[in-house]
């Protein structure tokens, strides 16, 4: 069968296919058909796709082919230019497009809408929509770099100093994830919330702080957030609208599958801002997380505060997005050509290719039956509930005798500490008050340190205990038994710490070794 890669319109930057992914294409089987300069807005020229393996053709020759692969919705004229029976894998939105539905199903057309690919582990190589908002998080904090007059960073210099940006990302998907490590790697100081408790962890392992919503939610059966009560969502504004006047730059990464993106700041909101302020909506393409957003353009309020209303952040980085959507395409070749013949095998028994499989056979078959992402919990019995209710409780004795422990402990090493004092010569109790300013000043920094460097720090240790064990093994031999034994303990526990840390890096460093 062949493939055919057209080029996109005018509004469009990707293309459906890069020159490695046709490459993949042609391992599948198939014979690819690409259109003159249809990889130009991505820095993949027509030579590029010939060396390949793929042939240049003309539009009509291209739409021709007996599967089609698109990075947007066919106009009328190119569906005129396909065949009844053909297949045709773009992104559709097909809820916001019934007219365009029924046109394929007319026509004959088997459309296949990868937009609506389900939240399921073994779709996710497929999930256009995750590929695309992973570049569209990065280039969302780009952009807020280039309209906020400050650097992100904060630096001392001997001019002076000044602190770093503020930045706040409402929603932890993998668009709101991606714009929260990009904002921390860029030095920023970065908060994060989201409707979903669970994803607190992952915001927090990006370098980021968590601010939980007042009333959090669950996913639905569907792997996408619900949307908010009218409580629940009055109460997460009032959130937002606080943690907007305290940041720099605000990133809103909300939206509703098939509805208009709910507003998260209104007009109050945005007019409490300090001035200089930068918000990036992107969800800006399906109307927008504020209130004064404006679809496709920059605005700045009469308070200074500049709305970025970009509605394709991922696709002003044509090349990366063109890759990974080609990429996407071919995974899902794969799927529909098991035997990598060629032919395409469309299988709607199974539950991914029925779901993105909106008309086949003159048929529509939008929408698809539900998949349920993950079993909902049965409402538990009374029987439950007083076992839930005692394991509660359990719970909170094991909490009250664990901080009983540590006050004892800390009872314990108070008065050991006192007994050392009292038995050192005064010439050396200056030492103590080093090692207590030490231990104090490190707990400060240590805990300061960003989580993805915890690994790379226990590497570091080992110089400490080196010097740590070069001076144990100098006192192991002295006079006094309890400096003697002091250093013996202290040789012991260095040489683990060492070997340990050794354990632990080529374990990091076997991570990022190629096979």
């Amino acid at each position: 069968m062949r493939i055919g890669v057209p080029r996109e319109p005018a509004d469009q930057p990707r293309a459906a296919a890069s020159p490695q992914t046709v490459e993949r294409m042609i391992r599948l089987g198939y014979e690819v058909l690409v259109e003159h300069g249809a990889g130009g807005r991505a820095q993949f020229p027509d030579d590029a796709y010939e060396a390949a393996g793929a042939q240049t053709a003309g539009g009509a020759r291209v739409w021709g082919c007996e599967v089609v692969v698109s990075a947007s919705s066919p106009a009328e004229e190119q569906l005129a230019l396909m065949s009844r029976g053909a297949v045709l894998i773009c992104r559709l939105d097909p809820t916001r497009q019934p007219e365009l539905l029924e046109t394929l199903r007319e026509r004959g057309i088997t459309c296949l809408a990868l937009d609506v690919v389900p939240r399921i582990s073994r779709a996710q190589s497929l999930d256009v929509l995750s590929s695309q908002a992973n570049l569209a998080g990065y280039r969302a904090v780009i952009e807020a770099a280039s309209h906020f007059g400050r650097l992100f960073s904060g630096q001392v210099t001997a001019a002076g100093k000044f602190p770093p940006a503020a930045v706040y990302v409402i929603g932890a998907g993998v668009a709101g994830l991606s714009a929260i490590g990009t904002a921390c790697s860029l030095g920023a100081l970065v908060r994060g919330s989201d409707v979903r408790p669970e994803v607190a962890d992952q915001v927090r392992s990006m370098g980021a702080q968590f601010v939980p919503l007042p009333s959090a939610q669950e996913v639905s059966s569907d792997g996408y957030a619900k949307e908010m009560s009218a409580d629940q969502a009055a109460e997460a504004n009032a959130l937002y609208a606080r943690q907007a006047t305290e940041s720099d730059v605000v990133i809103t990464t909300a939206s509703i599958p098939g509805r208009r993106a709910p507003v998260l700041l209104d007009r109050a909101a945005i007019e409490a801002m300090r001035p200089g302020s930068v918000i990036i909506d992107m969800a800006a393409a399906t109307g927008g997380n504020t209130e004064l957003t404006v679809p496709g353009e920059v605005v700045t309020t009469e308070g200074g505060v500049t709305i970025v209303g970009h509605t394709d952040l991922a696709g002003l980085l044509p090349s990366q997005a063109s890759q990974l959507y080609g990429r996407n395409i071919v995974n899902l070749l794969a799927l529909l050509t098991p035997a990598k013949d060629g032919e395409l095998a469309l299988d709607l028994d199974d539950e991914v290719v029925r779901t993105i499989t909106v008309t086949h056979d003159g048929e529509l078959l939008w929408p698809p039956p539900p998949i349920r992402v993950s079993a909902s919990p049965a409402p538990g019995s009374p029987a439950k509930a007083a076992d839930d209710e005692a394991s509660r409780e359990a719970a909170r004795a094991a909490q009250a005798r664990s901080r009983s422990r540590q006050w004892l402990g800390l009872a314990a090493a108070s008065l050991v500490a006192a007994a050392l004092i009292l038995v050192t010569p005064s010439a050396a109790t200056s030492h103590y008050i080093v090692l207590m300013l030490s231990v104090i000043l490190g707990f400060h920094v240590i805990s300061n340190v960003t989580p993805a460097l915890h690994t790379p720090l226990m590497s570091v240790t080992n110089a400490i205990s080196g010097i740590i064990l070069v001076g144990a093994i100098s006192q192991v031999g002295h006079p006094h038994p309890v400096i003697s034994a002091i250093s013996l303990a202290a040789v012991v526990l260095a040489t683990i710490n060492i070997v340990g840390g050794f354990a632990v890096t080529h374990r990091m460093l076997a991570m990022f070794t190629k096979d």
